[in-house]
């Protein structure tokens, strides 16, 4: 039986021991929950400007730092170091973001209406918000959400991934260094099974989670027996067609990087190449080279190109999902074991001729797996792409941008990027349809997620 009351951090590249935290019981959660209510009662009434000023110092303090930030989720998760700075300069821009954007987001909507000298709609902070967050982004998921709402009025609770507990427990540490007031953000660091009270305590007032579907739907359940507000992300399994008018030479790259970016373990990245039949082959072809040229080794090294998976776990299953796809019939281009080394090493791997009956094609594979179809035409793409339980985001590659709107128009799914891979840009809404979740995050929409859009109406 799972051991609740500790918690132990694990190098991905090594198999070997981080750090070792005891979690939290229930009296020490409900004494940081009253905190945060009582923090929340003052925070909400500053002013603006000074809470914009705040997100931009702590915009810089990712930025001095950014080195010390980027190295922990390299040790607790096995993301490459480029890309771990890579992280956290996101993390340090989208401050600059919303700290820029705070009075046109947050500006009252007047909307006239007969018999009113002025009606509008003002946007008020709902109170503390749970976030239970996965490991693949360590600290851009947290602030992808935290950033907003932190600017906003609202506080955050922390539940983070057991894996990356180091990682949590830093970004409260730079809420601090940053000059935020106390338990504006704080991390729990509690197991899953402490988490039902958690939201059901009247301090929470709204829930957003990024995670599994399981998750998703346990934590949604919760929530709505409690009648709170939630915001669920919870993967995908991307569609990237490539179509027989298009640009090898600028789609290849760039849907190589879709798929083995972050060790293959990205919920927005494309897991299911649908190719024309026409440039089929030359794709193949392509992605083998690519993979080919990667430099596989320790994720703290400036060379390496791709690094171990997050866990056993996660290994073992993408590795049954290959077995089983290989065995009803897909041709195994590259990859396809485990690799001769300490940690949790999947090679990356190329599947074609894959069939919609098969485990990489009907489940989310998360983890370093290109799953690669033949398709004859548009309208069996396009019947593909939405043959699928999910719907967070897809890809449409061709040099007739008037068909690659068509066909993006056609997918259902949160997002579509046409001759690009699918990324959250803060300017723009993110969040899916389906089984990938509710709700957005991001842009002016996810700022006012969790706030009460109040009407106040004046009589002439």
């Amino acid at each position: 039986m799972a051991d609740n009351t500790k918690i132990v951090t694990v190098n991905p590249a090594t198999g070997e021991e981080i750090a070792h935290y005891d979690t939290y019981d229930f009296v020490q959660v409900n004494e940081i929950l009253a905190e945060v209510d009582s923090a929340w009662e003052i925070w909400k009434k500053e002013d603006l400007c000074h809470r914009r000023n705040l997100l931009r110092r702590l915009g810089e303090e990712f930025r001095s730092d950014r080195e010390y930030y980027a190295k922990q989720m390299t040790l607790e998760m096995g993301k490459i170091r480029r890309e771990a700075l890579a992280e956290i300069d996101k993390v340090a821009m989208y401050c600059d973001f919303y700290a820029d954007k705070a009075e046109e987001f947050l500006a009252d909507e007047h909307i006239p209406v007969a018999g009113a000298q002025k009606s509008y709609v003002r946007f008020e902070p709902l109170g503390p918000v749970l976030a239970v967050m996965p490991w693949n982004f360590p600290f851009w998921q947290v602030m992808r959400f935290a950033v907003p709402n932190t600017l906003a009025g609202n506080v955050t609770v922390l539940k983070h991934a057991a894996e990356v507990t180091g990682c949590a427990l830093l970004l409260e540490e730079a809420f601090k260094k940053a000059g935020f007031p106390e338990n504006i953000f704080r991390t729990l660091v509690i197991r899953g099974p402490q988490v039902k009270p958690v939201i059901e305590s009247s301090v929470i007032r709204g829930v957003t989670l990024t995670g599994s579907v399981g998750a998703g739907s346990s934590v949604a359940t919760i929530c709505g027996r409690s009648l709170k507000k939630s915001v669920m992300e919870l993967g995908g399994s991307d569609a990237f067609i490539v179509l027989e008018d298009v640009d090898m030479d600028a789609c290849a790259p760039i849907a190589f990087k879709s798929r083995f970016a972050n060790n293959g373990q990205v919920c927005i990245s494309a897991k299911r190449f649908l190719v024309h039949e026409d440039v089929y082959d030359a794709f193949v072809a392509e992605q083998k080279i690519l993979v080919e040229s990667l430099h596989i080794g320790d994720p703290l090294l400036e060379r390496t190109d791709y690094g171990p998976m997050s866990k056993l776990e996660s290994l073992e299953q993408i590795e049954r999902q290959v077995k089983e796809s290989i065995a009803l019939g897909a041709k195994l281009v590259a990859g396809g074991h485990r690799l001769d080394m300490s940690g949790f090493y999947y090679a990356p791997t190329i599947l074609a001729d894959v069939t919609p009956d098969m485990p990489v094609f009907r489940e989310e594979t998360f983890g370093p797996v290109m799953t690669i179809l033949k398709v004859k035409d548009e309208k069996e793409a396009v019947r593909l792409a939405n043959d699928s339980p999910f719907g967070l985001g897809g890809n449409v590659w061709t040099t007739d941008i008037e068909r690659g709107q068509r066909v993006a128009a056609q997918i259902e799914t949160g997002s579509v990027f046409v001759n690009s891979f699918t990324q959250s840009i803060p300017a723009l809404p993110f969040g899916g349809t389906k089984l990938s979740g509710y709700g957005r995050e991001m842009s002016s929409y996810g700022i006012k997620e969790f706030m009460n859009a109040k009407t106040i109406f004046v009589a002439e």
